[in-house]
C-alpha cells in the first residue's frame, strides 16, 4: 500500500524512512556513502542523523552523476515537500521530455537509496542539509540559475507596497500581505495570465527579463529606474532586495523558462566514441612493445643509481638538477623521467636509504623483481601504477604554500587517482575491441558522471559575477566567460573550466596507460583488460547488456559498467591473468651477441640475466632500440678487469656468446688494456702510488694534471699522495694510466660489480579517498548492531515508579540499587527480557536490551540483544532496569 493510500503510513523523519528499509537496502546505503559506518552508529536515529551532517552530505552530492545532481537541484527549489509530479514537471518542462521522463525514476532511486531523498512520491524530501546547499541565496545563486520565491524576496518589503504591486498588476486588492503574494505568486504560475500580463509588456523590458531569466537572477538598478524597469518593478516582475537590488521571483522565472529549472537537462550519459579502430592483434603486440620498454626503463632507471643514486633535498625529493640528469639518463622528457621515477617508488624497488646523507637508493625488493619472469614484472609495476594515489603530473606545479612540487617529494598525493585511472580504463573496456577513444569524448562522459564543484563551499560575501545591472544591454561572450568562473560553482553543475582535476588526471592516465603498455595505440590490451577484472569485450554491434538499477532504462540511458571492486586478493588473481596474457607476447631473452669490427657489439633482443649483467660491466651501451649497440672501450674494458675479470676469462666470454668470431681490433683491445692494468698500485697513505718502473713514476711527477694530487715521492718506486685512494685512481685513469688499488697487505682489491641497496622498505601508502568501502562481512556485522541498538532505543517499556509512560525515547532508566537488583532477578526466574541504561568505565553511557540468566556477585550475566553475544556487566554501573511493554 502506497502512501497515498494510507497516510498514516509515510515517514516523518528520515529516521523513520531508514526503519522501513530491509537490510539489503542499509547495506546499499552503507555501501555507497562508507562515511557513515566510520564508527558503526548505534541505531537508525544516529545512522539518520549522520547522514544529515554537511560533511557527509556535500561528499554524497560531489559522487551523483549530472542528471541525479540536476533531480536534487530541482527538489531544492521545489515545495517541501514536493510530489513526484512537480518534480518531473522542473526537469522536463511544461512541454515535456521523454527521455527526462525515462531516466527520472533512475535518478531518484539513487538520490532516495542514498538518503538524500526520502517519502513517497506524494510527499518527496530533500534533506534538509542538502536542501540548504543547493537553494538559491542572495550570497549564493542556485546552480539552476533561479531566485528566490515571491514570498521569500518579498519579505522585507511594506504592506503599502504590496498592495500597489497588487492592484497595477490588475489583481483584486486583499487584506493582508500574506494573500497579496499569493495572489502575485499564482498570476505569475498561471501560463494564460502571464503571457497575457507580459504581452503588455515593453520590448525593453522583455529584454530585460531575457538577461535575467536563465540566472543569476539579480541585477542592479539607480535610483530612479529607466521606464523599461519601473514597468517591471510596478508590476513585481522584478522585486527589490536591498537598496539597488533587484531580483526575478522563482516563479516567474519559471514561466518564463516555460517550467524548466534547468536550461538544459542531461538524462543520457555523452557516448564515448572510437577515434580510431585497430586489430586486436595490432594492439596487444603494440601494448606488449610498451611493457617491455617499460620494464626496460625502469631497469635502466635503477642500473643508473646502483651505487647511491641522488641526494634526496631537506624537504624530501628530487632536486630539479637530479631530475633533469635522469631525464637525460633514460633519454626521456622531465615529465616522463619523473613518472618513472615515481612508478619504481610506487612499486617499492626505490626509496631512500635513511642514512644521515640520505640518498635514493633501489631496494633489496628489486633484486627479487629481477628474478621474476617479465610478465610479473609487468604486473607488478602496473598493479602498484591502479592503486597509487601520487601523481606525477603535477610535478614542477606550485603547492598552496608556492612551493615547487618535486618528484619523489611529499604533496604528490591525489586521492581521486585509483578512481579515476579504474573508470577511465573501464569506459576503455565498454568500447569495441580494439577501438582507441576519442579523449575529447572521454572527458565529457567523465564530467557528466562526476561534475566537478557542484556545491558551494562556504559563505561569505556574493560573487562579483552574482549580480548584473539590470539596465544594461545582454551580456556578450566576455560576461559569459567571467560568470563561468564564479567559485564555488558552475553552471547547471557543469566544471567551470576544462582542466579540473579529474579531467587532468584522465589525460594523464590516457598517457601513462601508453607508456605502460596497459593500451596500444590508444585501444585497451587484452591484458589490460584482465587487469582491471574487465568483462570479456563485446562487438561493435553487441548491445550493452542490463546492469543492475539501470536494468528498466533504454539501453542508451545505460553507463557503462564498471568493473568490480577487487580485493586485494581479487586484484592479485587479476594481475597473475594479465601476466599470462602479456608473457607470450613479449620477446624471448637471447643468449647471443653479435661482435662487429668496430668494437661494437649488436644485441638483436633482450638478452638472459647473466649475459645482459656481464656485457654491462665490459661495454657500454650506445643506441638502444629493437637491437641494443654495446661499445668496447678502453674505460670498459678496464672495468670487467677490476671487477676481477681476466683477459683469458673475456675472450672466452666473448667467444662463447658471440654468433660471429671475435674481432681482431677487439682481442687487442682487451689484450692491451689487460697488460698495462694493475702495473701501478694506488694504497692508503693518505694513498700513495707504487710502481717496480720507476720512469712511470718519474712521467707521472712530471705531469702537469699530477698537480692537484699532491705527490711526492717517498722512494724509487713509491709515491705518496694527499688525496684518498678513490680521488687518486680516478685522477691517475683521467691521466691516461691504468692503475689497479691494493690492500694493506699489498694485493689488488678487485671492485666487484655489486650494487648498493637501501634496507628493506615498503612501498608509500596510497592516501584514500575517504572510507574505503565496506566488504559483506562488515556490513552484516554493522547492519545487526544497528538494528539491535535501534531495537534497544524505541523499544516500548513500562513506566517505573513516578516515570511517565510517555518519557522521552533513548533516555536512561533511573532506578535504584534494590529495584534494579530485584527486577533482574525476577527476570531470570521468568526469562524475560528487560531495557537497562549502562555506564562503562570511560563514562560513555547506552542502553541496551538483555535477557539475564544469572545474577550473582554483584554481576548479572545477560544475552545483550544490542552486541547478540552473551556479556557481564557490574551492577553498580547500571543506572536503571526497566520492563518492556508487551
Amino acid at each position: 500500500m502506497s502512501t497515498e493510500e494510507n497516510p498514516a503510513a509515510a515517514p516523518r523523519s528520515l529516521a523513520e524512512a531508514l526503519r522501513g528499509r530491509d537490510d539489503v537496502s542499509l547495506a546499499a546505503l552503507l555501501r555507497s556513502r562508507p562515511d557513515l559506518i566510520t564508527p558503526v552508529p548505534t541505531d537508525l536515529t544516529q545512522l539518520a542523523t549522520r547522514a544529515g551532517t554537511r560533511a557527509s552530505v556535500v561528499r554524497a552530492l560531489e559522487r551523483l552523476d549530472r542528471f541525479t545532481l540536476q533531480a536534487a537541484q530541482a527538489l531544492a527549489v521545489a515545495s517541501d515537500p514536493a510530489t513526484y509530479g512537480e518534480l518531473l514537471g522542473l526537469m522536463a518542462g511544461d512541454d515535456g521530455d521523454p527521455a527526462v521522463s525515462a531516466a527520472l525514476p533512475h535518478a531518484l532511486g539513487t538520490l532516495r537509496e542514498q538518503a538524500l531523498v526520502w517519502g513517497g512520491d506524494d510527499r518527496l524530501r530533500l534533506v534538509r542539509t542538502a536542501r540548504e546547499l543547493l537553494a538559491p541565496s542572495p550570497q549564493h545563486p542556485s546552480p539552476t540559475g533561479l531566485g528566490p520565491t515571491v514570498r521569500e524576496a518579498a519579505a522585507g518589503m511594506s504592506p503599502g507596497r504590496i498592495q500597489e504591486i497588487v492592484a497595477t498588476a490588475g489583481l483584486p486588492s486583499t487584506h493582508d500581505s500574506v494573500s497579496a503574494l499569493e495572489a502575485l505568486a499564482g498570476l505569475f504560475s498561471d501560463p494564460e495570465r502571464m503571457s497575457a500580463l507580459l504581452d503588455q509588456a515593453p520590448s525593453e523590458s522583455v529584454e530585460v527579463l531575457e538577461r535575467l531569466v536563465w540566472g543569476p537572477p539579480y541585477g542592479q538598478v539607480t535610483a530612479d529606474p529607466a521606464p523599461r524597469l519601473r514597468w517591471l518593478l510596478d508590476r513585481g516582475v522584478l522585486l527589490p532586495t536591498a537598496p539597488g537590488t533587484v531580483v526575478l521571483p522563482r516563479e516567474a522565472a519559471l514561466r518564463l523558462r516555460a517550467g524548466r529549472a534547468h536550461r538544459t537537462t542531461e538524462p543520457v550519459p555523452p557516448q564515448v566514441e572510437a577515434a580510431a579502430a585497430h586489430p586486436p592483434q595490432i594492439v596487444d603486440a603494440t601494448a606488449a612493445g610498451q611493457a617491455y620498454t617499460a620494464l626496460a626503463t625502469v631497469e635502466e632507471l635503477l642500473k643508473d643509481w646502483h651505487e647511491g643514486g641522488p641526494a634526496v633535498l631537506r624537504a624530501g625529493g628530487l632536486s630539479v638538477r637530479d631530475l633533469k640528469r635522469t631525464a637525460v639518463a633514460l633519454d626521456v622528457p622531465e615529465p616522463v623521467a619523473a613518472f618513472w621515477v615515481e612508478l619504481a617508488y610506487a612499486a617499492g624497488l626505490l626509496a631512500s636509504d635513511g642514512e644521515a646523507d640520505e640518498r635514493y637508493a633501489a631496494t633489496p625488493a628489486y633484486d627479487e623483481w629481477l628474478e621474476r619472469p617479465a610478465g610479473e614484472r609487468w604486473a607488478r609495476l602496473a598493479t602498484a601504477w591502479l592503486a597509487a594515489t601520487r601523481t606525477p603530473g603535477v610535478v614542477g606545479e606550485r603547492d598552496a604554500k608556492d612551493r615547487t612540487l618535486s618528484a619523489l617529494g611529499p604533496g604528490l598525493d591525489r586521492s581521486a587517482a585509483p578512481e579515476v585511472r579504474h573508470r577511465v580504463l573501464a569506459l576503455l573496456a565498454g568500447l569495441p575491441e580494439g577501438a582507441a577513444p576519442n579523449s575529447e569524448s572521454l572527458l565529457a562522459r567523465l564530467r557528466w558522471e562526476r561534475p566537478p564543484r557542484v556545491v558551494r563551499t562556504g559563505g561569505g560575501a556574493p560573487s562579483p559575477y552574482a549580480r548584473r545591472t539590470a539596465a544594461q544591454p545582454a551580456e556578450g561572450a566576455r560576461g559569459a566567460a567571467a560568470r563561468a568562473e564564479t567559485p564555488g560553482y558552475a553552471e547547471d553543475g557543469r566544471a567551470g573550466g576544462e582542466d579540473d582535476l579529474r579531467s587532468r588526471l584522465a589525460r594523464w592516465t590516457l598517457a601513462e596507460a601508453e607508456m605502460l603498455g596497459v593500451t596500444g595505440r590508444g585501444a585497451l590490451s587484452s591484458h589490460g583488460r584482465a587487469l582491471i577484472g574487465a568483462p570479456a569485450p563485446r562487438h561493435a554491434e553487441a548491445e550493452a547488456e542490463p546492469t543492475g538499477p539501470g536494468d528498466k532504462l533504454p539501453v542508451h540511458h545505460r553507463q557503462v559498467p564498471a568493473p568490480p571492486v577487487l580485493s586485494p586478493a581479487e586484484q592479485a588473481t587479476a594481475a597473475a591473468a594479465a601476466a599470462r596474457l602479456l608473457e607470450p607476447l613479449l620477446p624471448e631473452p637471447l643468449d647471443h651477441v653479435l661482435l662487429q669490427a668496430d668494437l661494437t657489439a649488436v644485441a638483436p633482443g633482450p638478452l638472459e640475466r647473466p649475459l645482459a649483467d656481464m656485457l654491462g660491466v665490459l661495454a657500454d651501451v650506445e643506441s638502444k632500440g629493437g637491437a641494443t649497440v654495446y661499445r668496447f672501450t678502453p674505460g670498459s674494458v678496464r672495468r670487467a678487469l677490476d671487477a676481477g675479470r681476466s683477459a683469458a676469462d673475456l675472450h672466452a666470454f666473448l667467444a662463447a656468446h658471440s654468433r660471429t668470431p671475435v674481432p681482431q681490433p677487439l682481442a687487442y683491445l682487451i689484450d692491451d688494456v689487460a697488460r698495462r692494468h694493475g702495473h701501478l698500485r694506488v694504497g692508503a697513505a693518505s694513498s700513495y702510488v707504487r710502481c717496480d718502473d720507476d720512469a712511470v713514476l718519474n712521467e707521472i711527477l712530471a705531469d702537469k694534471r699530477a698537480a692537484g694530487l699532491g705527490l711526492r715521492r717517498l722512494a724509487p718506486t713509491v709515491l705518496a699522495a694527499r688525496t684518498d685512494p678513490a680521488a687518486l685512481l680516478e685522477g691517475l685513469r683521467a691521466m691516461g694510466f691504468a692503475p689497479a688499488a691494493e690492500s694493506a697487505e699489498g694485493d689488488v682489491l678487485i671492485a666487484r660489480a655489486d650494487a648498493y641497496r637501501t634496507p628493506p622498505r615498503t612501498p608509500p601508502e596510497p592516501v584514500p579517498d575517504g572510507p574505503p568501502v565496506p566488504d559483506d562481512t562488515l556490513l552484516a556485522a554493522a547492519i545487526r548492531a544497528v538494528r539491535a541498538g535501534d531495537l534497544a532505543s524505541t523499544a516500548p517499556r513500562k513506566p517505573v515508579g513516578g516515570e511517565a509512560a510517555g518519557s522521552a525515547p533513548g533516555e536512561l532508566p533511573r532506578t535504584s540499587a534494590a529495584d534494579t537488583l530485584a527486577t533482574l532477578q525476577a527476570a531470570v526466574l521468568t526469562n524475560d527480557t528487560v531495557w537497562i541504561g549502562y555506564v562503562n568505565a570511560e563514562g560513555a553511557a547506552s542502553q541496551r536490551v538483555i535477557a539475564p540468566i544469572r545474577v550473582e556477585g554483584g554481576f548479572v550475566t545477560a544475552y545483550d540483544h544490542t552486541a547478540d553475544e552473551v556479556r557481564t556487566y557490574p551492577l553498580h554501573r547500571i543506572t536503571g532496569v526497566a520492563e518492556l511493554a508487551d
